[in-house]
């Protein structure tokens, strides 16, 4: 290992924004079931398909429509 490294000709990582944060969330077992079943299918992850639904609702600012009866 060096001493002392230069980076001066160094470039800021383009992929900094897209870094992930983990974090907890408490899931419905249906609801993980049905995302498991769809990764089973597709041979995407399940937590991946995850994110990817929520990623796609807010680049979509989708806006939730609840109603308690």
């Amino acid at each position: 290992m060096r001493d002392e490294y230069d980076f001066s000709g160094a470039r800021k990582n383009p992929y900094a924004k897209k870094l992930k944060k983990q974090i907890t969330i408490n899931l419905d077992a249906d609801t993980i079931d049905y995302f498991k079943a769809q990764s089973d299918q597709s041979g995407i992850p399940y937590q991946t398909l995850i994110n990817l639904y929520l990623a796609d609702c807010a680049a979509k600012k989708k806006q939730l429509s609840i109603n308690w009866n």
